[in-house]
């Protein structure tokens, strides 16, 4: 059990800097893509809070939703980053690029986050045929919940 935690959270970090160096050579910058990287703790920290109200264990399913749900909110993020910078290219104004890329993008966000929430409620209840992979519904249910405003509302802030 020891070496599936080991082989989770090293894929874990794997990714995350697989994801970060993809990132840096997509925009040409080490800011943008450390901006983007940066929704991950809160994600992470929403999973577990969540796990921790809900009396889940930490499991093999629970890290596999981790891993899932970084991956959404890497995307979340990228999508929100970059219409940020066309807005800042446009009209120069930093604060009114962060302002417009968070009101924009915020529905598509909430909208990913719903169905997200919608498709894994089955599997976040569980039942005696599903228990065992609830709490991988948990943790992408957790994080749809605790992390979906980080990306509308902190990243473009932080990237001007």
């Amino acid at each position: 059990m020891r070496s599936s935690y080991t082989g989770l959270l090293g894929g874990l970090v794997f990714s995350i800097v697989l994801v970060y160096l993809l990132i840096v050579v997509n925009f040409q910058s080490w800011t943008d893509p450390f901006i983007i990287i940066t929704a991950l703790p809160a994600a992470l920290a929403g999973i577990v809070l969540f796990l921790f109200l809900t009396r889940t264990t930490l499991s093999v399913p629970a890290l596999m939703g981790a891993i899932m749900c970084m991956g959404v909110a890497t995307a979340n993020s990228i999508l929100v980053i970059s219409f940020a910078k066309i807005r800042l290219d446009e009209h120069g104004n930093a604060v009114r690029a962060a302002v417009e890329a968070g009101t924009t993008r915020f529905r598509p966000v909430i909208m990913t986050a719903l169905a997200m929430i919608i498709a894994w409620s089955r599997w976040r209840l569980g039942s005696a045929t599903r228990e065992q992979n609830a709490p991988l519904g948990r943790a992408v249910i957790a994080d749809c919940f605790a992390q979906r405003w980080r990306p509308c509302c902190l990243s473009p802030a932080s990237s001007h």
